[in-house]
C-alpha cells in the first residue's frame, strides 16, 4: 500500500484530516517519484541483461546448482532458474514504483522459503542470484538510483534468509 493510501485509510479511519507529517510522507513520496520511475525504467528496459549476467554470476560462483543432479541443471532447469530471476526483479519494479516494499510481499514472497525447501532448491542460491541482479542492476544506474534499487533488492534478499 502506498504512502498516500495507507495515510488516507488511517485518517478517514480516525475521522482526521491528514496530519502535518503525514503531508510531509506523501510530499516525499510525491517527489521521489520521477527518481522512482527512472529506476524502474532501467531495471525493465535492462531486464533481459540483468537476468542474463545474474544467471552467470550464479552458475559460476555455485556450479553445483548447474551440475549434474543441480537444480538448474539442464537446458529447461536452467531457464526455469532465470524465469525465476526474471520474476524477482519484477516484484523489485513493482516496490520501486510503489515506494513501498507492499507489492513484494504480497505477490510473491510470502511462502517463498517453504516453497523452495519443499522443491528441494537451495535458498541460498536463488538469494546469491538475487544478490547478483542487484550488483548487475545497480552498476547501471547513478548512485542515488542505485540506492533507491538496492533497498528494495536488498528487502527480496532477507525475506530469503
Amino acid at each position: 500500500m502506498s504512502v498516500v493510501t495507507k495515510s488516507i485509510v488511517n485518517a478517514d479511519a480516525e475521522a482526521r484530516y491528514l496530519s502535518p507529517g503525514e503531508l510531509d510522507r506523501i510530499k516525499s513520496f510525491v517527489t521521489s517519484g520521477e527518481r522512482r520511475l527512472r529506476v524502474a525504467q532501467v531495471l525493465t528496459d535492462s531486464r533481459e541483461r540483468i537476468v542474463k549476467q545474474a544467471g552467470e554470476q550464479l552458475f559460476q560462483r555455485r556450479p553445483d546448482v548447474v551440475s549434474p543432479g543441480g537444480n538448474a541443471y539442464g537446458q529447461e532447469m536452467t531457464a526455469t532458474c532465470l524465469r525465476d530471476l526474471d520474476y524477482y526483479l519484477r516484484l523489485v519494479t513493482y516496490g520501486v514504483v510503489a515506494g513501498d516494499v507492499t507489492p513484494i510481499e504480497e505477490i510473491g514472497i510470502v511462502g517463498v522459503r517453504e516453497m523452495y525447501k519443499s522443491l528441494g532448491t537451495p535458498i541460498e542460491a536463488v538469494a546469491q542470484g538475487i544478490r547478483a541482479m542487484k550488483d548487475v542492476s545497480t552498476s547501471l544506474m547513478s548512485g542515488e538510483d542505485a540506492s533507491e534499487a538496492g533497498a528494495y533488492f536488498d528487502y527480496v534478499i532477507g525475506a530469503m534468509q
